[in-house]
């Protein structure tokens, strides 16, 4: 195998505000993996709060033995192995199995999503997400929105209610709520989450603190809205814990290591009578690919991130009447990768 990669700063066309931070862009490292002949392409988003940076994932590759990944690949014992050279690091080692996926369906001629067994037509709509700021700020942002169906938005301060009713002074469209945690007390919490499906809210993410299961599991059974496990679920072990305290969860491929596991938690969501959202980070038309391969085995979807960026450096994907149009390329089918890219 030959091996590539390049630190990327992802822009934000707003600076992007959740309940406990802001930011304006996002560290990226593109990976470039050639084998038989073929190249397979990965990402790493390394949002700040998950403690990932180039030097960490540089390092990490450097400790990779490639010699031990061999076609045809087993991802289940891939994945055992990146994890027994260091624990966590989820976004670097999404990185090469997005790209050990994308080799994989160029050597078996197939797109991603038929080797997961996804019907692209059973695609499902993707949000736009709208973090908090001021309704100023807001309204220009929804201007940016008008080709989605669905806006999600970030909930989680003092001013939920209000940032709610600028967006439906703008547009009547369903809304997805992400409050990350914001929310410490349980009863203010229930009383604003029967006041949000009033205003057409279809789904809320990570009410309390990913550490308060009891408070989430009370909200659970109390919630006319389905909560989503965010925040408190990572990798499919994090997942036995969460049955009866959550109505679903939300399966993001940096944090899952990548489309193998993502799937697995899928899998193992829908034992469990759990609803699924697959979301993204700030990413790359590379890593939503990723996400959209799989997409059509979930509830919802938000992956909106290239259309939340200014540098996005392949060509945006293939999207109408608010959702992802899969092409018949084998692999992810990522378009408008540039000679230089990797130079």
């Amino acid at each position: 195998m030959k091996i590539s990669c390049r630190p990327f700063e992802l822009d934000l066309k707003h600076p992007f505000s959740i309940s406990k931070f802001t930011r304006t862009s996002t560290p990226l490292m593109l990976l470039k993996i050639e084998h038989k002949g073929v190249t397979g392409y990965g990402e790493a988003s390394m949002v700040p709060y998950m403690g990932e940076s180039y030097e960490s994932a540089t390092n990490f590759l450097n400790l990779v033995d490639w010699d031990k990944i061999q076609y045809p690949f087993d991802f289940k014992e891939i994945i055992t192995y990146l994890d027994s050279i260091a624990q966590g690091q989820p976004a670097i080692k999404a990185a090469i199995d997005i790209a050990l996926n994308d080799i994989q369906g160029k050597l078996l001629n197939k797109p991603c999503y038929e080797i997961y067994g996804a019907d692209p037509a059973k695609m499902p709509v993707t949000s736009y997400t709208i973090g908090i700021d001021t309704p100023e700020v807001i309204r220009e942002k929804l201007k940016d929105a008008e080709a989605f169906k669905v806006i999600k938005v970030k909930l989680g301060r003092d001013n939920d209610q209000e940032i709610i009713e600028t967006i439906r002074s703008m547009t009547n469209v369903p809304l997805y709520v992400d409050a990350n945690q914001g929310w410490a007390d349980k009863i203010k919490a229930i009383d604003l989450i029967y006041w949000l499906h009033n205003q057409g809210v279809v789904l809320i993410e990570q009410p309390m603190d990913k550490n308060n299961l009891d408070g989430n599991a009370w909200l659970t059974e109390r919630s006319p809205i389905p909560l989503l496990a965010d925040e408190a679920v990572q990798r499919l072990a994090d997942m036995d814990q969460l049955k009866g305290a959550y109505h679903g969860i939300n399966v993001k491929l940096m944090k899952s290591c990548g489309m193998y596991e993502g799937h697995q938690m899928i899998l193992k969501a829908r034992s469990f009578g759990m609803k699924v959202l697959i979301g993204c980070m700030s990413e790359t038309s590379c890593a939503t690919l990723a996400a959209a391969a799989l997409a059509p085995l979930c509830n919802w979807a938000d992956l909106d991130g290239p259309w939340l960026t200014k540098n996005n450096p392949f060509k945006d994907p293939a999207f109408e009447n608010g959702k992802y149009i899969l092409n018949n390329l084998p692999g992810l089918g990522l378009e408008g990768i540039t000679p230089d890219l990797f130079i």
